[in-house]
C-alpha cells in the first residue's frame, strides 16, 4: 500500500461518519450524495484492509481500528489546513506568521513606540521579531536572510532591495544652554560646522548625515557610541550636536542644561524608508506594511507622498 491510495477528502468522508454516526448525515454535511460517501468509505477500508466502521440497520459504530484512523485523520486533516494557511501567507496581504524587522539604532527606540499599537491592530496575525543595528550590519542581515524588512535611512547601497520610503525627518539642534546657538532666529546649518560639534562614532549613518548637513570635514569634533551618550555630552557642555526630530524630548530639559532649536524650513534631515529583499514572495504585502507606515508618519516628520521622497 502506498500513499497514492489515500485522499484527503476520503478522510474527510471517514471524520463526517464518525462525527454524525450515520451515512446519511455525514454525506449532506460534505455535500455529496449518500451512495457516493458510502462508495467511498469502502474503498478505504479495502485499501487499508481495516473495517472502520460496524454497521447496521439503526446505527453506525467506529471499530476499535476505526477509532485509532478516524483520530489520526482529524491530524492529518488539521496539518494540511495549516499548509493552506502557510501558503494564504506567503501570497503576501495580509502579513501573517513571523517577521524579522530591524531598525537603525538611531530610529529604532524612539519609532517603535510610537507605532507598535496600531500595528499590532493591523496586524493580529503577525509575530513581530524587532531588533536595532547599524545600516551595514542590517543589509548583510536583508541580504542572507537573517531579516525580513527593516526601517533604514536613505541611501542604501544597491544590492537587491526593494526600497519604499516613508516619511522625512528633519534633524533638531541640541546644544548647551549658555552656548551662543542656543539664541536667536532661524537656524541655518552652516553656522553649526565648527570644532564643537558632536558626532556618533564611524559606521553609523547619522554620523555621515551630520556631516553632511553642515559642510564639516569628517575628523570634526568629539564622538559618542549612542544618541543618548551624544545628549549627555552636551548636558555636559562638551559642544553641541544633531539629533533627529523622533529624538527630540518634548518640551524644555527638565535639567536646564540643555536647549534643542528647529532649524529654517530648509533644514536638514533625512528620508526613513522600509527595505527587504526584491526576491521576497511576500513583497506585495510588505509593500502594504511600507504604506501603513506611511499613513502613520509621527508627528513632525513629513510623510512620502505615493513612496516618493
Amino acid at each position: 500500500m502506498n500513499l497514492a491510495g489515500l485522499s484527503l477528502r476520503d478522510l474527510e468522508y471517514v471524520v463526517a461518519v464518525a462525527d454524525e454516526g450515520h451515512f446519511g448525515r455525514a454525506a449532506e454535511r460534505c455535500n455529496v450524495s449518500q451512495p457516493t460517501l458510502s462508495v467511498q468509505v469502502r474503498k478505504l477500508e479495502a485499501t487499508l484492509g481495516l473495517t472502520l466502521f460496524e454497521r447496521s440497520n439503526r446505527r453506525v459504530l467506529l471499530t476499535e481500528a476505526g477509532q485509532g484512523i478516524v483520530r489520526q485523520s482529524r491530524i492529518v486533516l488539521a496539518e494540511a489546513q495549516r499548509l493552506l494557511a502557510l501558503a494564504t501567507e506567503g501570497r503576501g496581504s495580509p502579513l501573517t506568521g513571523r517577521l524579522v524587522l530591524a531598525a537603525i539604532q538611531t530610529l529604532g527606540p524612539y519609532f517603535f513606540p510610537l507605532v507598535l499599537r496600531p500595528l499590532r491592530q493591523q496586524y493580529p496575525l503577525l509575530t513581530l521579531s524587532l531588533s536595532e543595528s547599524r545600516t551595514a550590519e542590517i543589509v548583510e542581515g536583508l541580504r542572507d536572510g537573517r531579516i525580513d524588512a527593516a526601517l533604514v535611512s536613505l541611501p542604501l547601497p544597491p544590492v537587491g532591495l526593494a526600497v519604499a520610503p516613508l516619511f522625512v525627518e528633519p534633524f533638531w539642534l541640541a546644544c548647551p544652554a549658555e552656548h551662543a546657538l542656543a539664541r536667536g532666529g532661524a537656524l541655518s546649518a552652516t553656522e553649526i560646522a565648527g570644532p564643537d560639534l558632536l558626532l556618533l562614532d564611524e559606521g553609523n549613518c547619522l554620523r555621515d548625515q551630520a556631516i553632511a548637513a553642515c559642510g564639516a570635514g569628517s575628523s570634526v569634533g568629539r564622538h559618542a557610541t549612542s544618541l543618548e551618550t551624544l545628549r549627555s555630552m552636551v548636558a555636559a557642555g562638551s559642544g553641541y550636536t544633531l539629533l533627529p526630530a523622533l529624538a527630540v524630548p518634548p518640551g524644555p530639559d527638565p535639567t536646564g542644561l540643555t536647549v534643542t532649536r528647529a532649524f529654517d524650513v530648509d533644514g536638514p534631515g533625512r528620508t526613513i524608508a522600509l527595505a527587504w529583499r526584491a526576491s521576497d514572495p511576500r513583497a506585495p504585502g510588505l509593500a502594504n506594511l511600507a504604506a501603513f507606515f506611511r499613513a502613520h508618519a509621527p508627528a513632525g516628520t513629513a510623510a512620502c507622498r505615493d513612496g516618493a521622497a
